[in-house]
C-alpha cells in the first residue's frame, strides 16, 4: 500500500478554508487506498507573533526551554485543528505531538537547534505505523522533537520540512509532499524576474544547493532524509489536489542520504596566472575560461585572488590547455605571467552537514591531514561541499583519512 507523508506549511493552513481544503486533499487519497501521514507546521506567522507577545510581556528573560515551549504552541494547535478537520470528514485521524507516548522524533538538549537522534527516532516509528495499519491518519507536529528528559525541542527554522522528510525516510514512504504557497521551484525568484519558469524536476543536490544560498522554498538539511527511493515534489496548496504536478525532486544519486566523498580518477593540472589587481579587471574569467572552452578544454576548478587565477585541468589537458593561456597571458596586458605546477589529486567531500555553518568545519575536515603530514596545495569551499588539491603521492591516503571524517 501506497504511504504518502503531506506537510502542509503555515500559508497552506492559514485560515479555516485552507485548512478545510488541506484535510479534504488528504481525504482524497486515503479514500484511494492509501497510507497518509500528515505533517503540520504552525499557522503562517503564529511563532514569531508568540515570541513578540512573550517578549513584550516579560522582556527578554526567557529561557531557551521556555522558547521551545511557547514556540511549540503553534505546531500544537494547527496539529489539533488539522486532526479535527479530517474526522470532520468522516475519517479518523489522531494528532500526535511531544507530549503523546508514541510521539516518535527524538533529539539531543538543544531546546532551539535540536539534532536528531537518528537511531533512537528510526526505532520509534511503530506506533505511528499501527494507526496507519488501524485506517487512522495520523497529524504529526512539525519542527519539534522530544529531548532526553521528555522536554519539547525545535528543529529551528525549516523544522517541518525535516519532520517530512525523517517521517518519510522512517516510515520507508512512497511519497513526501510538500504543500507551499508557491506552485513548485522556478528558474529564479519570480519576484526578482518575471520572466522565471517553473521546473519540472530538480535533482537533490540541486535544491540542497539553491536552499543553502536563499531558495526558500525548502530548508536544505531536510534533504539529508531523502531516500532515493522515495517520490517526492514541492506543490500549491491552491490547487487543494495531492496530485498537482509542481516540481519533482530526484535523487540523491550517491552516497549514504546525500553524505560522500570522491577521489577524481586522474590527474589534475594546476595552472596559475598571475598579474596585478586582477580581482578589480572585469571580463578576465570570462576570458580565461572561453579560450579553454573553443579548444574544448573541461575546467575542473577556477579559484580568483587579488592578483592570480588558479586554473585546474585534466593533466591529459594541460599540454594543450598551457600554450593556449599563455598566448592570452601575452595578449592581454593585465596578465604578466604563468606557471604550471606539479600534478595534483582533487578530492571533493559532499555533506549536508556542512549547512549548518559550524565554526571550524574546514579545520575539522584538514586537522588529519596536517597530523599526517599531508600538504594541501589548494582548497576551495562552498556551503555544501569543500574540494581539497593534495600530491598525487598522498591522494589515497588522503581519502582515506577524509573518509574516517565524514563517517
Amino acid at each position: 500500500m501506497d504511504l504518502i507523508v503531506a506537510k502542509f506549511g503555515g500559508t497552506s493552513v492559514g485560515d479555516g478554508a485552507r485548512i478545510k481544503k488541506a484535510a479534504q486533499s488528504v481525504v482524497n487519497e486515503y479514500m484511494k487506498g492509501k497510507q497518509v501521514v500528515v505533517v503540520v507546521s504552525a499557522v503562517n506567522k503564529t511563532t514569531d507573533e508568540l515570541i513578540d507577545l512573550s517578549n513584550a510581556a516579560i522582556g527578554e528573560t526567557l529561557t531557551d526551554k521556555q522558547k521551545a515551549e511557547i514556540m511549540a504552541m503553534g505546531e500544537l494547535t494547527s496539529a489539533r485543528l488539522f486532526s479535527a478537520t479530517v474526522e470532520s470528514l468522516g475519517v479518523k485521524s489522531e494528532f500526535i505531538d511531544p507530549y503523546n507516548p508514541i510521539w516518535p522524533i527524538m533529539t539531543d538538549s538543544n531546546s532551539l537547534e535540536a539534532k536528531i537522534d537518528f537511531a533512537t527516532t528510526n526505532e520509534k516509528f511503530s506506533g505511528i505505523q499501527n494507526l496507519l495499519n488501524q485506517g487512522i491518519i495520523p497529524v504529526v507536529c512539525g519542527f519539534l522533537g522530544k529531548g532526553p528528559s521528555g522536554e519539547i525541542t525545535t528543529l529551528g527554522r525549516g523544522g517541518s520540512d525535516i519532520s517530512a522528510f525523517l517521517i518519510g525516510h522512517c516510515l520507508d514512504a512512497s511519497d513526501v509532499i510538500i504543500v507551499t504557497d508557491v506552485d513548485g521551484v522556478m528558474s529564479t525568484d519570480p519576484n526578482k524576474i518575471e520572466s522565471a519558469e517553473l521546473l519540472d524536476e530538480i535533482t537533490v543536490e540541486e535544491m540542497r544547493d539553491l536552499a543553502t544560498h536563499g531558495a526558500q522554498v525548502l530548508h536544505p538539511h531536510a534533504l539529508k532524509y531523502k531516500d532515493p527511493l522515495i517520490s517526492a515534489k514541492i506543490i500549491n496548496f491552491a490547487h487543494g489536489d495531492l496530485n498537482a504536478k509542481g516540481t519533482r525532486i530526484t535523487g540523491p544519486f550517491e552516497g549514504d542520504m546525500t553524505k560522500h566523498i570522491s577521489l577524481h580518477k586522474n590527474p589534475i593540472s594546476i595552472i596559475a596566472i598571475v598579474g596585478d589587481g586582477m580581482l578589480k579587471k572585469a571580463g578576465l574569467l570570462a576570458k580565461v575560461t572561453s579560450c579553454l572552452a573553443e579548444n574544448n578544454i573541461n575546467i575542473l576548478g577556477i579559484l580568483a585572488g587579488q592578483n592570480s587565477m588558479t586554473v585546474f585541468v585534466e593533466k591529459e589537458d594541460s599540454e594543450k590547455a598551457y600554450p593556449i593561456l599563455h598566448t592570452l597571458v601575452v595578449e592581454d596586458e593585465v596578465f604578466s605571467s604563468l606557471s604550471l605546477g606539479s600534478d595534483a589529486s582533487m578530492i571533493t567531500i559532499v555533506s549536508p552537514d556542512f549547512t549548518d555553518e559550524t565554526p571550524g568545519i574546514i579545520s575539522a575536515i584538514t586537522e588529519p591531514l596536517r597530523i599526517n603530514n599531508i600538504n594541501i596545495i589548494e582548497i576551495a569551499s562552498s556551503q555544501t561541499a569543500i574540494v581539497i588539491y593534495v600530491d598525487v603521492k598522498d591522494a589515497q591516503k588522503a581519502y582515506e583519512l577524509l573518509n574516517e571524517v565524514l563517517e
